[in-house]
């Protein structure tokens, strides 16, 4: 994986992947940043969430199910020393679809935490503490 990230000005900069989709991160006012773009650190909370999502849709797919949503609702917190990084990340699905399985879900978010998601399973092995619970709804 190769990507670049190019500074702009003041704490603003632009990131490219190496697939050739990009973003702006920039800080808040207080920073020096003018609030253009989102903060890096948001940024590695939503890469947990849309990793996790990924699994989950795939899986719940592959096992038949007739989803039609999932959203992730993300909560990180940080510790109050410098480096800020995460304490806790939790992740709260919301997953519709007709006549959902409660078993399949539990079993798709479980297999994300425990076996597939890079993102999580590398927050967690860094010490980070990650857990995750769901909500069907039905379509």
């Amino acid at each position: 994986m190769e990507a670049r990230v190019k500074w702009i000005e003041n704490v603003m900069f632009a990131a490219e992947s190496g697939s050739g989709h990009a973003i702006v991160l920039d800080g808040a006012p207080a920073s020096g940043g003018r609030n253009l773009g989102m903060r890096p650190m948001e940024l590695m909370a939503l890469g947990v969430g849309s990793c996790s999502s990924y699994d989950v849709v795939t899986i719940l797919k592959k096992a038949r199910q007739e989803i039609t949503g999932c959203e992730a609702e993300i909560t990180a917190e940080r510790v109050d020393t410098t480096p800020s990084v995460f304490e806790s990340i939790h992740l709260h699905f919301k997953v519709s679809g007709k006549d959902l399985s409660e078993k399949q879900v539990e079993r798709a978010v479980e297999l994300s935490a425990d076996k597939y998601c890079s993102a999580s399973i590398m927050m967690k092995n860094a010490g980070v503490k990650v857990t995750h619970d769901f909500e069907i709804i039905e379509a």
